[in-house]
């Protein structure tokens, strides 16, 4: 057992700090979480003498096999080095606080079980296994001038990223497959995007009766679908159609917004990946035509904050980074605090991503019961953001699942 003493207390779900609080972790879990002193013989004992103790972060868009921006390079890859490069990534992430992340396209099975068995020092994994995309979408990393043969593409895996499925038979068992080898969720390419190099932004992708096919897929196995969406068309197909989570949407409008906000729809930005990109990409290998691409979706990216935020539509917290320009990871934060409150963008990384992936009460915050998935931050966090930034640097104590993976106090 252990015993935090004498933190202010920011639970995942308030707008300040409780001070004077005091925590029990047994085992994997929380046991106690009181404003009096906990008495507990056989607790090891850390008085944290006013540092704030809060949830471990959660990070609802990451990609923990994509070791660059040019995904059409990392395909040809051995899958081994990019593993390697996982395990840097993931641990990196955790490093950072990051205690959850879900996987947007690339994680497997067999990260999520060397994760749980202590072969790689990361964060806990829900992941989507292999992206849906149509023939021609964005996890079709082809050139236009690939493919002018004779052999069909039809019903091909896309490798690790994705895997192209058209119709309504393959997409049904595409999902399937992904379901059967443990994906927490389905992810669908709904629309154009950056990294792809033959589908323009506007691009709609898959048709209405594929889309609620796959749907029905994930929820029959009680889970759900994610979506790559940048239009407000994009956008709302998906939403009208079942879609419960939505990625991106840097274009989105007042209407959109509205809509997903009516049908109870989560949207999770990913505004610091398009920053990264924009400064780092093209020295670390982004093709030219993603360059090009980049500049339609990334001056709207805090607008489509705004409007979010206007039609109370439950925001989520993603980052959607490339290899080494993980290392931002944290930016996220400031960038978000030009229109949003500290403590909106914290409930975003805690509570609200426990929501959406279906771990309410369990992960993002501090209660009895929950993961003692904790961090204790030097300083106040809601007063400064930049304390969660520096790769953890004001972060002395990173805790998951009950057991330290930082101990520096």
């Amino acid at each position: 057992m252990i015993l935090f003493e004498n933190c202010r207390l920011f639970d995942g779900l308030g707008d300040e700090l409780r001070d004077g609080c005091h925590v029990l972790v047994e085992g994997e879990h929380i046991k106690d979480v009181s404003d009096k002193p906990i008495t507990s013989g056989k607790a090891e004992v850390f008085d944290l003498k006013g540092r704030t103790l809060m949830p471990g972060l959660i990070d609802a868009h990451f990609h923990a096999m994509a070791a660059e921006p040019d995904f059409a390079k990392m395909e040809k890859l051995p899958r081994s080095y990019l593993h390697q490069h996982a395990r840097v990534l993931l641990e990196g992430a955790l490093r950072r606080g990051f205690t959850t992340v879900r996987d947007a396209g690339g994680a497997d099975y067999g990260l999520a079980m060397a994760i749980k068995a202590g072969l790689i020092e990361g964060p806990r994994l829900f992941y989507a296994g292999r992206a849906l995309t149509q023939t021609g979408g964005h996890a079709d990393f082809r050139s236009p001038e690939e493919g002018h043969g004779d052999f069909c593409f039809c019903g091909q895996s896309a490798h690790i990223f994705g895997t192209i499925a058209d119709g309504v038979p393959a997409v049904q068992k595409a999902a399937r497959e992904e379901l059967r080898k443990g994906a927490t969720q389905i992810k669908i390419m709904a629309s154009g995007g950056v990294a792809s190099p033959s589908d323009p932004i506007w691009n709609l992708q898959y048709s209405e009766e594929e889309i609620r096919a796959i749907v029905w897929e994930a929820e029959s196995w009680r889970t759900y679908v994610m979506a790559h969406a940048y239009t407000p068309e994009a956008i709302r197909r998906c939403v009208d159609f079942g879609v419960r989570s939505i990625e991106h949407a840097n274009l989105i409008d007042a209407e959109t917004a509205a809509a997903c906000a009516a049908a109870g729809a989560f949207v999770v930005p990913t505004l610091v990946t398009y920053e990264a990109l924009e400064r780092f990409g093209p020295d670390l290998g982004l093709p030219a035509v993603s360059v090009e691409k980049l500049k339609v979706v990334r001056e709207a990216g805090l607008k489509s904050l705004e409007l979010l935020k206007a039609a109370g539509v439950a925001t989520g917290f993603g980052t959607d980074l490339l290899g080494a320009m993980q290392v931002h990871q944290s930016g996220e934060f400031t960038i978000r605090a030009e229109v949003l409150s500290p403590a909106e963008i914290l409930r975003s990384a805690t509570s609200l991503n426990a929501r959406l992936l279906n771990a309410e009460g369990d992960l993002g915050v501090v209660a009895p019961g929950a993961f003692a998935d904790l961090l204790v931050v030097e300083g106040d966090p809601l007063a400064d953001l930049t304390l969660l930034q520096e790769q953890g640097a004001h972060i002395p104590v990173i805790m998951k699942g009950g057991r330290f993976v930082k101990q520096a106090l």
